[in-house]
Parts: C-alpha cells; structure tokens; sequence
C-alpha cells in the first residue's frame, strides 16, 4: 500500500525556477497590495478587453532532466562536419579557461550594459582590452566595443562613411565584388530605402568621384589579396571615404587598414574564440580614425576618473545614442555583442601577440601546404598569393567534389558553376588537409610538403601591435583565472543582486537553459552548412516559432534579426515593402509617441520615414485627440506607427486598440514594440490588438542572457499580410538585415528551453508574478515617492515609475544621487531618467523573491529619509552620504572627515555585512572623460600617476 500524507501539496520545480516568491510571499505580498487573490490584481490591471480568451497551452511541463534529455535528441539531429567554407565564419579553439570562466559564467553573462560605470569596471576593462586590440590590429586609433556582426557592421560603415564624407557624391557608395556575399546582401538592404545607389564591381573600375565611400574586403571572400592603399589616395582625393572590411587574425601578418590609409575598418571578431553557431552570436569591429569618433555607430568604452582622481573606465560619448538623440542618432544599435567582445579580448589577452601570429602563419602554412598538393594534382587553384582561402577550379566535377568531400565529413564552399572555395582555420588538423585532397582524387600525405610562406613582400605587416602590457602577461591559466575572477569580482550583475531595470527585463537564465549552448552540436554548425546538416536546428527553430507565434497572435516569424533593434528595423521594412508592393510609395509618415523607446525613432529613419511625434496626456497615456488628429493630416502618407505595449510608462493602455483602428483607417500599418512582453505573455497578444508586426526581446522576456551589453535576439512576429515581406537570406536573396539567415541561432536553445520548463501555464503565471512584484514595490514605496502613472484602477504594469524630481529643488538631490546611494546598498539602480527625465522606472521582473524585493524597498526608504535629513537640516546639504556615494572600501580605511559615520555611509539599510559588494571607484567624472577621450588601454605610467 502507497502511503499519500493528507497534506501533501504539488510542488512545481519548472515554475519555481523562475518565479521567485512562494505561493505564500504571495499571499503576504497580495495583502500588502490589497488586493484578496493574484487573478484580481490582474483584472484591475488589465483592460478586459485585451485580454486573450484561450489559455496557452504547451503540453505538460518538463523537468530538467527531461528537458536536457529533449536538447540532446534535437542535438544529435545536427551533423557537424568539418566546415571549411569560410565565407566571414571560421573553425576556432575556445580555450577551456575562457569557455568556463567567462562564457560560462553568469558574473560574465548575466551583466547589464555598463551605464553605471562604477560597478562594471570589469566589464568596461575586458571591453577597454577588446577596443585595444581591434585599434592595434586594424592601425586605427580609436574602435568601439563591438557591433552585431560582419555584415551589419559592412552597412553601419556605409552610413557612416556617407555622414563624414565631404564630396557631393552623397547618394552613391561602392562595394568590392570580392565582399562576402552577405556583406554585401546587407548593404543593399540598408542602402535601398535611404536612396543610396549600392555599385558592386571590380575595384579596379572604381570611380571616386561620384561616391562617398567604398569599402573593400580584406583578404577577399574567394581569398584574394590586394593592397588597397592606392585606391583609397583616389577616394581621399575626391573627398570620399574608404572602409576595409577586414579579417583581423590576418592582421597579424598582413599589412593593416590604416597603413593603407582606410578611415573606417570593420570585421568580426569571431574567429577569436568564439564558436561559429550555426551563424552567432559574434562580436563584430569598427574602428576609424579619432577625428571621426562622434560619429561612430555603437558603445565606446572610454578613460576617465573618479572624484578623487583614480583612473577608471565608463561608456564615453553617450550623448550620440539613439536614447537621447532619437531620430537624429548615429544608428538605432541597442544591443552590442559585448560578452562575445569580452571572450574575443581575452583570446588576444591568453594568446597575447606572439600567439596570435603563430596561429596565423600555421593556419596560412597548411594552406599553403593544401594549394600544392591541388596544384600537384592538375587543378587550377587561385589566387597566387592568399592568407588561409584558396579556390580551385574542378569543371564539370564540382558537384561531385562537394559530395566526395561531405562522405569524407568535410563541407566546402560552392562558388559558381565549376569552382570550389576553401578556409583553413585554427581547427584544421592534418588529417583535415588529406581528406581534402582526398575528395579530390589525390593521395598524399600532409608530411610530403615543406613548409612555406607566399605572403606578397608589399603586403607583409611591419608594425607593432598589441604592444600593451596586458597583452603580455604571464599566461599560466593560474594568472589567467586569477585575472578574469579580478575583473568578475568588479562588477554588479544578477549572480549578486536584483537588477530592477525598467523596460530592460534582467530576468533569471537558469542553468539548465545555459548549457546546450556549449554543445558541439550547437556551437560548431556553420551557418551555410547544408541544410540536411541543421535538422535539429531546423526543429529547435520550428518549435519555438510556433510558441511564438500562439504567444503573440501572429501569422509566422523571422528569427533573422539578432538584436531588438534590428527587430525593429527588420519590421518596419516588412511594412515598406507591403506598402510598396500596393503602389504606395509615398507612404512614409510614422507617428511615434513622445513615451516610445528610444530605438524606435532612430529604426524610423534608417527606413527612410519621417517621424512624427504623439503627445502623451496627463496621464502618460496616449494623447488620443492629437493622435487622430496627426493621422488625419497625414493620411495620404501614413505609413504607419510605432507603439509600445504596455506603455514605456508602465501602464495597459485602454484606447489600445483604439489607436490601431486609426492607423488602418488611414492606410497605415502597425508596430507593437515587443520590449515589454514580459508583462503580456499568456494575457494579451499584441496580435489580437491590432498589430501588423512586433519584435520580441529573447534576451527580455524569453531569457536569453544580456552578457553586459548583448547578446540578444529580436525576432519578428507579423500578420499574413506581411509574410512575404520578411527578412530574406543574406547569403541567396534580397531584403536580409543580418548576416545569417537566422540570427544569432545558437542562443535559440535557450528560450525554446524556457517554454518547455515552463509550459503555457508556467509562461502566464510569470507575467502575473511579474506585475504582482512591480505593483508590491509601488505599494511599499507610496508615501515616500511618488509613482508617476498609474492605471484606472490605480495599478501599474510589470514596471513603475517613480518621481525623484521633487528632491533637486527640497534637498538639491539629483536623480544621479540616488542611483549612486542604491550602489552602497548593493544593487544596480534601476532605469535613470527615461522615459522621463529625473525618474527612475522600476521593473523586478518575476524573478525576484519576497525578501529581495523588500530588501530593495527598505534600501529605498532609507533613502527617502537621508533626503527627508536634508531637507530638515540634519546633515549637510553638500556633504552627506548621497552626494558621496558610492563609498569604496578606500573610504573606510582611509581618514573619516565627514559629518556622518563610517557605518552610515558604507553600510547602508539593504547592505549585506558579510558578503557587501564593494563598488572598485568611487563616482566617475563623465564631463572629463569626454573631454580627454582615450579609447585604448593607457600605458601602465597612467596607472602609477593615478594612484599616487
């Protein structure tokens, strides 16, 4: 007989992995809400008539073991061959120290974008690394922390190229035919709807006179090598711009960019370390020449102080984001590649540059040892001089080749009808070298060849690089570790404490979801491997778009966009070609409230529309009246709008569907930004509200990590109507935004994992949790902060904001000062000044348990009467524990003259006395570092002069 105990209670482990309060936090939380059960607190915060009528429903939830068990069948569905296609994507060695320490290191991955500089020192000096060694490499002086990829990188310097040039060719650019396919596929995207006439041809045919740039790939994508200095002197002397898209472990041997004048370089990085992925995530580079830093595109990391003049590092330049310049940004870039930067780094660190060229001269020996033995055998091979391609032409025997060569588990590159295109890389291993030739009807044996270099004498690197001490460091993995664990132990990410960022959703990545990224069979997928090769990616990515698809009501998704703002770039062109497809190519209007994320202007006007903005009420809500009226003036060219769902002011909007309706009246379409679908997931569709497209946020709301500053993905989600308009395939059609045809695949595992652990039922619960804390924290914090916008019925959304603009005028306390104070407290402060200036907006995502909500609420409080001190008298208006913090653990240690104690400044209300994180700095001068811009590591005198 089974004994069953009368009070056993099912215990659901799936749910509990991400929701953080038990059933009875709950309960206590709900009673401090006021409300009697979670499903009211829901019905007063969501409008009844968005809400979805049918549960979802994804079968039962699977536990762990299961779930790693299902990974490891789709896994084994993959066939990973030894891919030597090259095409921009390399075989590469992850060092072990690297993959465990930093790759697979939630202090590394669960990291937010470091616009809090004082607690990501870590991160913002890996990436000072990373910008280093793409400026030595490249022979540029300043590079920025990393784009999305090669190609997206190719078009962002097109953009680029055409902003600083001062001819008055300003609507033509030229692109090297010897560019990877997908460079160029993206480049044409980008340029079709800014009017900008892309001329692909021979670069020998270049006229520069009647373009604004050009940019060539260097070693070219069918291995070609050519010194380019004399046609960039032609487009210098025309006033135009050169851009080199170049492979920077060839650098290392091969005569750099800026030796040959280039103003901007581009590439990626991702042969330094990272696994290919079946396309990504990769760190792609731009670099350029300093008088030209304002107008780069992306995050750079620069050199500043703090305010007792230590030597620290922090984002510089911010003032060109698209979160402050809107529509007049220099991109709508959002997420960057920042983790994928980090491990690239700290490949050059390991490797240091020594290491690094002798991988590259192996990697050019054996294929030069390769092209011999192909010579040997009478076929043509091409070019003379190469780095690590070569192509060969076999006739008739192409296809035959390709398949000898699959059955000898190696894919090569088909080029044309009778050629075929081969990479060596870091992986290639002897044996790799004779199941080549071997495919090719030649037995041989890779010992029977010399050695030899044919590199051109011309093109033969003279210059220093990676000369900076931290290239040089003793590589015992012992210092390695040790140095990666200093950094790591510099910054405040998730693995530490809450991060309640409002609109950016830092949610848990559990460990389970992590892990089949690390596998073989993910990891090591080229992406233009044959499709027979994918079948499990092929099933991971029909699974997981049909989720999302019943998750958000739309018809398909295209998983090619590789960042929320691409998402969003990627939707809106969907809309440009329905609209031009019917004829209507005046359509070009785009009504965008003052409340949107900041991307959504600038994604506007990289689509070539005009931006108009909508007003909010008192409210925060949608001013309705002036947004009809603006449609109606512009009906003949609506093209469309740009909305964000629940609104970037934390509230569900009623006249949602309301503002839709207008749109369609008029001819419009239009865009659900997905940003905040944490709040919707299992309650509302944006499909069902009216949306013709949204993107999603899979590093949001579907848990794919951050990793300080990207990786992300933003797939999008569109109506039937829109279906033929979605990204095509970079490496075969038109209209792709990135430079794979899905993405950044690799990281898809992860969220496919989250909705099987979770199920439909798992999934809503999440979204009700997720309002449930941000409505508690509202609760806890009324009287002592005011929340800014509420629903009717007095609720927020997942994410609440709080008005701190009273305290510059009662106690001189800025909205600064209180972000810095919650770093003594040991958290990240949340959102700081937007969508409203002066505010901080609160998201705790459902993640968080009871006490660390409270823990961050007593911190806040505390907070409140620091300044309630001021305010009254009781400590100095100037020197007081808000105007000085973040304390260090200098502060302490040092000479205390303050008017308030040790204990008070350095162990606040919400500080843990054990285990308190210690921001490294204290608060950073950012004016000064805009001022004395340094964008590469100092030389270690500056260290010695700043500590002194």
């Amino acid at each position: 007989m089974t004994f069953v105990p009368t009070d056993y209670l099912p215990y659901d482990f799936a749910n509990r992995r991400h929701i953080g309060p038990s059933p009875a936090e709950m309960s206590q939380m709900l009673s401090v809400v006021g409300v009697a059960d979670l499903a009211t607190l829901i019905d007063e915060t969501i409008p009844d008539a968005i809400r979805q009528k049918e549960p979802l429903d994804f079968g039962r939830p699977m536990s762990e073991r299961k779930l790693l068990h299902h990974m490891a069948d789709l896994a084994a569905k993959n066939c990973v061959l030894t891919s030597l296609i090259g095409q921009g994507y390399h075989g590469t060695v992850t060092p072990p120290a690297i993959q465990r320490n930093i790759f697979e290191n939630p202090a590394w991955y669960t990291a937010y974008t470091p616009y809090q500089p004082e607690i990501s020192q870590g991160r913002l000096e890996a990436l000072l690394n990373f910008q280093t060694m793409v400026s030595d490499l490249t022979g540029l002086e300043i590079a920025n922390a990393s784009l999305l990829d090669e190609a997206t990188a190719c078009a962002e310097a097109m953009t680029m190229a055409q902003r600083i040039a001062k001819t008055k060719a300003k609507d033509r650019f030229f692109v090297d035919e010897n560019c990877h396919p997908q460079n160029i596929a993206v480049i044409k995207t980008r340029a079709e709807p800014l009017g900008i006439d892309v001329v692909v041809g021979n670069p020998d045919d270049l006229d520069a006179e009647t373009v604004f740039g050009a940019i060539f790939q260097y070693p070219g994508t069918y291995g070609h090598l050519r010194d380019f200095t004399a046609l960039i002197e032609k487009l210098h002397a025309a006033k135009a711009i050169g851009v080199i898209s170049a492979d920077p472990l060839s650098l290392t041997l091969l005569k750099e960019p800026g030796a040959m004048g280039a103003d901007i370089a581009v590439g990626s990085t991702q042969r330094f370390g990272v696994p290919v992925g079946y396309g990504g995530p990769h760190a792609a580079y731009m670099a350029t020449k300093k008088q030209y830093a304002r107008s780069m595109p992306g995050r750079i990391v620069g050199v500043s102080i703090d305010r007792h003049g230590n030597q620290v590092y922090r984002l510089a330049l911010q003032t060109r984001e698209q979160h402050i310049r809107r529509e007049k940004a220099t991109s709508n870039v959002c997420t960057a590649q920042a983790l994928l930067a980090v491990m690239a780094g700290f490949y050059a660190v390991f490797h240091g540059p020594d290491g690094l060229k002798a991988i590259a001269q192996r990697i050019h020996r054996k294929t030069v040892r390769l092209a011999d033995g192909l010579r040997r055998g009478g076929f043509v091979v091409e070019p003379e001089t190469f780095f690590d391609t070569i192509t060969v032409d076999v006739g008739p025997l192409q296809q035959a080749v390709l398949k000898s060569a699959v059955d000898e588990g190696i894919n090569l590159r088909r080029v044309g009808k009778t050629q075929i295109g081969i990479t060596l890389d870091e992986r290639t291993r002897p044996e790799t070298i004779e199941a080549v030739w071997r495919a090719f009807g030649i037995d041989g044996k890779d010992e029977d060849y010399t050695p030899s270099y044919i590199l051109p004498d011309n093109l033969i690197r003279t210059s220093a690089y990676l000369t900076h001490p931290i290239f040089h460091m003793n590589r015992a993995e012992t210092e390695m570790m040790r140095y990666m664990r200093r950094l790591a132990d510099r910054d405040l990410a998730l693995d530490r404490a809450m991060i309640p960022l409002g609109s950016c959703t830092m949610k848990l990545n559990s460990a389970a979801e992590m892990m089949p990224v690390s596998w073989e069979e993910f990891s090591l997928l080229h992406p233009f491997a044959p499709q027979d090769q994918a079948d499990g990616y092929t099933e991971i990515i029909d699974d997981l778009s049909a989720k999302l698809c019943e998750i958000t009501g739309y018809d398909a998704i295209s998983m090619q966009p590789n960042s929320g703002a691409q998402g969003e770039y990627a939707g809106l062109l969907s809309i440009a070609g329905y609209h031009r497809a019917n004829g209507d190519t005046n359509r070009t209007i785009c009504l965008i409230p003052m409340s949107a994320h900041g991307t959504n202007p600038a994604s506007a006007q990289m689509v070539g529309w005009t931006v108009v903005p909508v007003q909010s009420d008192e409210a925060g809500n949608i001013d309705l009246d002036d947004f009809r009226a603006k449609a109606e003036q512009h009906a003949d060219s609506l093209a469309g709008c740009m909305i964000t769902y629940p609104s970037t002011h934390g509230v569900f909007e009623e006249t949602v569907t309301e503002v839709c309706d207008i749109v369609h009246q008029h001819g419009g379409q239009v865009y659900i930004d997905g940003a905040n679908m944490n709040a919707m997931v299992g309650l509302s569709r944006p499909g069902d509200l009216g949306g013709d497209v949204s993107h999603l946020n899979l590093h949001k709301t579907f848990c794919i990590p951050h990793g300080g500053g990207g990786p992300g993905m933003g797939p999008i989600g569109v109506k039937s109507h829109l279906i033929p308009h979605l990204p095509g395939d970079p490496n075969t059609g038109e209209g792709a935004v990135s430079a794979a045809a899905y993405g950044s695949p690799s990281l898809l595992p992860i969220s496919l994992a989250y909705c099987l652990m979770m199920g439909g039922e798992g999934l809503t619960q999440a979204t009700r949790v997720a309002i449930l804390n941000a409505n508690y924290i509202a609760k806890r914090l009324e009287g002592a902060y005011d929340v800014l916008y509420k629903g009717p019925k007095g609720r927020v959304a997942h994410e609440c904001i709080i008005d701190t603009r009273p305290f510059a005028d009662s106690a001189d306390v800025t909205v600064e000062d209180i972000a810095k104070r919650l770093m003594d407290c040991g958290f990240h402060a949340p959102t700081m000044s937007w969508p409203v200036a002066g505010t901080l907006m609160i998201e705790p995502t459902e993640l968080e348990t009871k006490a660390e909500l409270d823990r961050f609420c007593d911190a806040m409080l505390a907070i409140r009467e620091e300044i309630a001190d001021i305010e009254n008298g009781r400590i100095d208006a100037l020197n007081n524990p808000l105007k000085n913090a973040p304390h260090t653990m200098e502060d302490l240690v040092k000479e205390w003259d303050r008017p308030y104690s040790r204990e008070t400044g350095c162990f606040p209300v919400g500080a843990f006395r054990e285990d308190k994180y210690w921001p490294p700095v204290n608060r950073v001068d950012n004016v000064w570092g805009d001022r004395n811009l340094t964008c590469t590591c100092p030389p270690m005198t500056d260290y010695a002069e700043a500590a002194e």
